[in-house]
């Protein structure tokens, strides 16, 4: 198959992924696979992408959406395989999406058109899929941050928002005294989650993305704390707490410009 100039690569890739799920010495593993099984790979595909676009490097970046696009040819082989649909489906239904959002380069309309009518494009789409609320389709598998920030910047776009950022910015102080407050676990568990969402409401005010805020500040945290680790050597488990401050401290002082 490899030998096959006549494929186009992404015919190649859709005719090695039927080998593989093809019960007549097919791979064992990916003939066991269905779309809950391989969902979770498809979460981490996306990420290592994420990653790869972190790090800047063309070839990682490459070789990340290649794995990505594997995981759409996976599932578009599942559901091919039971009669549901099939890749050409797949891109077909991707391509009229895009030519129905983009009527300025599609057909007739203008760009200040587009931008009048984008949310009456999308709850088009979303009543075509049966869909009630203006926060349906919402992913519930998204990370929290991200879904916290999407859900409240739908319920913005129907006029339900704070004004400006100083009443989010109250309301992260008011779920704080609640949390302070809480008389048990399980409300105190509860006032945590309202405490953050609130502060990812705050955010969206003042346009930051919540979640690639706190993926940048992990990311921080892992390196000073790696630093803190090669500064301390094997006895930091035993050192006092203002010794390892100290040592914080310093690696925070290194890192400024």
């Amino acid at each position: 198959m490899s030998n096959a100039p006549s494929l186009s690569p992404i015919d190649r890739l859709l005719a090695i992924m039927r080998q593989l799920r093809n019960p007549d010495g097919g791979c064992e593993w990916d003939l066991a696979q269905d779309f809950t099984t391989i969902s979770p790979y498809t979460i981490e595909e996306a990420y290592e992408v994420a990653d790869a676009i972190a790090s800047g490097s063309p070839d990682a970046i490459c070789d990340e959406l290649g794995d990505l696009l594997l995981q759409v040819v996976f599932h578009a082989q599942i559901a091919a395989d039971k009669g549901l649909f099939g890749f050409d489906d797949v891109a077909n239904a991707i391509s009229d999406k895009m030519e129905r959002r983009h009527p300025h380069i599609f057909g007739d309309a203008t760009t200040h058109d587009v931008r009048q009518q984008w949310e009456q494009i999308k709850a088009a789409e979303r009543s075509a899929d049966g869909a009630k609320s203006v926060l349906d389709g919402v992913a519930l598998s998204l990370p929290a941050l991200l879904r916290a920030q999407k859900l409240q910047g739908r319920a913005a776009r129907a006029g339900f928002d704070w004004p400006d950022a100083d009443g989010p910015r109250a309301k992260i102080a008011e779920e704080l005294e609640e949390v302070e407050t809480a008389p048990d676990d399980a409300a105190r568990a509860e006032e945590v989650g309202d405490l953050l969402f609130a502060v990812v409401n705050y955010a969206r005010h003042l346009g930051v993305d919540a979640e690639s805020a706190l993926r940048d500040a992990n990311a921080k945290f892992a390196r000073r704390f790696m630093a803190v680790e090669a500064r301390a050597g094997a006895d930091m488990a035993h050192m006092p707490l203002d010794a390892l401050e100290a040592h914080w401290q310093a690696v925070k002082a290194s890192e400024a410009p």
